[in-house]
């Protein structure tokens, strides 16, 4: 799977980036059609703590999957989006599945 990262108003360290491509890289256990992904970081500017927001948008053959999540650190946003997309791709696998 080709995964690109973006990381919008800073520079992500390479330590971030390995932890996105190790997490991302995870989701091909619930679906090995994942074509490619784009990953973005960014800084949200706002008073709160939870200013760390992850997006992340996986092709897979007949549409997209999308999650957007916000947290404390990028880890945990990252890991939150991870979540969703792997809920999403489990539902997807079973509807091309059913076809």
């Amino acid at each position: 799977m080709n995964i690109t990262t973006q990381s919008v108003h800073f520079t992500a360290s390479e330590q971030l980036e390995q932890f996105v491509d190790t997490k991302v890289n995870k989701l091909d256990q619930f679906f090995d059609g994942i074509v490619s992904a784009e990953v973005i970081l960014k800084l949200e500017k706002s008073d709160s703590t939870e200013n760390k927001v992850a997006e992340i948008s996986l092709n897979v053959p007949g549409g997209d999957l999308f999650a957007k999540k916000q947290a404390k650190s990028f880890e945990e946003a990252v890991d939150l989006s991870v979540d969703a997309l792997r809920k999403q791709l489990i539902k997807w696998k079973e509807k091309v599945h059913t076809k």
